[in-house]
């Protein structure tokens, strides 16, 4: 079996309401002065508010900090690292997407380290302590709650970096499925999808372990099994506290045994064209599970046989049952649609070398496979 080192940095505190224990939580982890940091989407939720009030109301100064998009950027993280200093904040509260939970981990790094991201680009090179934080994911996507890697642009060349540390890990994950109703049915789609990508790349990496298959297993079940219900039926509180808890699941299998060829033929994607990772990985996934195959069906097939529906467990099953579910997302099926030009595939698939995620694919990707994915990804006319 394959050896892991793991240590559950993060509690997880997970209920329908639990939104409600914020302040009690940061008060257990001595916040005085927190940085909130929230996407603009999410203030007109009311939800900052809301998260204000009940930090304020245990005694706890609130900073906001709102100015960074979808995909936070060296530049944005820079301006929050210096709001976070002006105000001298001694915590911070993630409320959000991927990008705010994200973000609070990169004006972190940036804050207490110094430097700049691309310093901290790879894994444990922060060298001192770095400030308690507490996440409340509002959606059922990254898993980023559950992991110690931020993920970020390059504000120049638009490249994704990933940037870990033990140290940036969580204090507190809290998770609360209440706070996931409000998604736009889009966003749903797009980050469950994402969500169901980190189950399955999970499960078959070179790295992945004991551990790591258990939580990618039940993530997969979580996921594969309340996807087109929450689609279906926004306001199943059920289906969506199946797919939170089924997003943290895969999270935390990241943490252990990282991602694959997906999600590193992806990358280009977003960097390149802009397309919504989620959007980029439901392209890539199919094709990359089908190249996979051959050397690692037989896990395939077992995730193909959790799922009530497949009725064929193979890996082909399983293709299928991702193209369905992406489907039911209404998710782009092919490249073309997406207005990428068949021109820079070889550029595409150059960049993919530079991803961390493609070392761990199961298969060695090289830039001329990476070429191959993309073109049986591309579509007909």
């Amino acid at each position: 079996m394959t050896p892991f080192d793991y240590r559950n940095r993060t509690r997880v505190v997970f209920g329908a309401g639990m939104l409600k224990r914020l302040g009690e939580l940061a008060v257990e982890l001595q916040f005085t002065r927190t940085l909130l940091v929230s996407d603009p989407g999410m203030v007109a939720t009311g939800y900052v508010d809301r998260a204000t009030d009940l930090l304020a109301a245990s005694g706890i100064q609130v900073v906001p900090f709102h100015a960074f998009g979808e995909n936070p950027d060296t530049a944005m993280l820079a301006t929050g690292r210096d709001h976070a200093s002006a105000h001298h904040v001694d915590s911070m509260v993630a409320l959000g997407g991927g990008s705010s939970l994200d973000c609070a981990k990169g004006i972190n790094f940036l804050l207490t380290q110094g430097g700049s991201m691309r310093d901290y680009r790879g894994f444990g090179k922060a060298t001192r302590p770095m400030l308690p934080m507490l996440g409340v994911p509002t959606t059922s996507g990254t898993g980023s709650e559950a992991q110690c890697f931020a993920v970020i642009s390059d504000a120049d060349t638009h490249e994704k970096m990933a940037c870990g540390d033990p140290k940036a890990a969580f204090r507190v994950a809290l998770l609360d499925p209440e706070l996931t109703v409000t998604m736009p049915a889009s966003v749903t789609a797009i980050a469950g999808y994402d969500a169901i990508s980190h189950a399955v790349e999970s499960y078959v990496t070179r790295t992945h372990n004991a551990l790591s298959d258990l939580l990618a297993r039940e993530a997969w079940v979580l996921l594969d099994g309340h996807y087109e219900r929450v689609l279906a039926a926004p306001a199943d509180l059920e289906a969506r506290a199946a797919m939170q808890l089924g997003a943290y699941h895969a999270g935390a299998a990241i943490e252990l045994s990282m991602l694959g060829a997906a999600h590193a033929c992806a990358n280009p994607l977003t960097a390149r064209y802009g397309v919504t990772h989620g959007i980029a990985v439901s392209v890539m996934l199919p094709h990359v599970v089908r190249w996979n195959a051959g050397v690692v069906a037989d896990r395939y097939e077992t995730l193909a046989g959790l799922s009530r529906a497949v009725t064929e467990a193979s890996s082909d099953g399983l293709v299928r049952r991702l193209e369905s579910l992406a489907a039911a997302g209404g998710l782009a099926r092919d490249l073309r649609t997406l207005g990428v030009s068949r021109d820079d595939i070889p550029l595409m698939a150059a960049d993919t070398a530079t991803q961390m995620t493609g070392k761990h694919n199961p298969r060695p990707l090289a830039p001329a496979d990476a070429a191959a994915l993309y073109a049986s990804a591309y579509g007909s006319a």
